[in-house]
C-alpha cells in the first residue's frame, strides 16, 4: 500500500477537481478500538479507554450500543436492501465493520420513538420512509433499468442520492412527497443513529460521555484533554479550504 501523505489537504473537497471529497480509504488504519471500515483520523484513540470514568448507568447505555443488531422489525424483507444501501451511501460505509445504521433506524420506527413533530405537508415519518424507499427503487429502474436501488453500482447510487439531497427526484413515489423535506426526515434519523455509536466517536475523536468526569481544559481548542489523542492530520479544514479558494481566485487565466 502506498504511504499516505497526511500533510497535504487534497482530501478537502474545495481543493479537489470537481469539488468531490476524497474516498475515505486515504485515512490511516485504526490501531486502537474500532471505527467504521477500520480507518480514521485518530488511529490511536479508543473512547472505551475512558470507560472507568463513567458511572454504571452511562457505562451500560454506551456498551449496549455494541450489542449485535437484531432482526428488522419495521421494514420488510423487500425494503431491507434499499434501506441498507441508502444508509451505507449517506454515511460512506462501503466495507465492514459498519455502524448498523439500518437496524438503528428500524428500531426507532418499530418502537415508535419518533421526533415529536412532522412537517405540515408531509406524511408521518414511518410512511415517509416507505415512500422514500419506493422512490429510490423507482429512480433506479427509470435511470438504469435496475430491479432496485440496492442493485445499482456505487456511482449510480451516489448520483441518485445526490439528486435526492437536492430535491430533484420525480415520478413514482416521489410525487407523493416534498422530496427536500423527505431528505431531511431520513438524514435526521440516519445521522442521529450513526453519531450515537461509539465506533463513530472513535472515527471523529469524540471524547464520549462527560459525566461524571467533566472537562478540564477550558482554553484553546488545540489544548487536548488527558483522554484525547492527536489526529493523524492537524490542518484546520475550514481555513485550508478557504485558502484554496483564494488561491484559485488569484490564478491568472491561461
Amino acid at each position: 500500500m502506498a504511504k499516505r501523505d497526511l500533510t497535504k489537504p487534497d482530501h478537502l473537497p474545495n481543493l479537489r477537481e470537481g469539488g468531490e471529497p476524497r474516498h475515505p480509504s486515504w485515512l490511516p488504519r485504526q490501531r486502537r478500538g474500532t471505527t467504521p471500515q477500520m480507518i480514521g483520523r485518530y488511529p490511536d484513540y479508543d473512547v472505551f479507554d475512558a470507560v472507568d470514568t463513567w458511572d454504571d448507568a452511562t457505562r451500560r447505555v454506551v456498551q449496549a450500543r455494541l450489542d449485535p443488531p437484531g432482526q428488522l422489525r419495521f421494514f420488510t424483507v423487500q425494503e431491507a436492501p434499499t434501506l441498507r444501501a441508502l444508509c451505507d451511501v449517506t454515511t460512506a460505509q462501503d466495507a465492514d465493520p459498519r455502524v448498523p445504521v439500518a437496524e438503528m433506524v428500524d428500531d426507532k420506527l418499530a418502537s415508535g420513538r419518533l421526533d415529536g413533530f412532522r412537517y405540515a405537508n408531509m406524511p408521518r415519518d414511518p410512511d415517509t420512509w416507505r415512500l422514500v424507499l419506493r422512490g429510490l427503487d423507482h429512480s433506479a429502474a427509470e435511470r438504469h433499468g435496475a430491479q432496485s436501488f440496492a442493485s445499482c453500482d456505487p456511482q449510480e447510487q451516489e448520483a441518485i442520492v445526490s439528486d435526492f439531497a437536492s430535491g430533484a427526484l420525480k415520478g413514482g413515489a416521489w410525487d407523493e412527497l416534498d422530496v427536500t423535506r423527505a431528505w431531511s426526515v431520513c438524514m435526521r434519523a440516519i445521522l442521529a443513529a450513526f453519531y450515537s455509536h461509539p465506533w463513530a466517536w472513535n472515527e471523529i475523536g469524540f471524547g464520549g460521555p462527560a459525566y461524571p468526569r467533566g472537562f478540564m481544559r477550558l482554553g484553546p481548542v488545540s489544548t487536548l484533554e488527558p483522554f484525547e489523542r492527536a489526529g493523524a492530520t492537524s490542518e484546520d479544514p475550514v481555513r485550508v479550504a478557504g485558502a484554496g479558494d483564494a488561491i484559485r481566485e488569484e490564478e491568472p487565466e491561461q
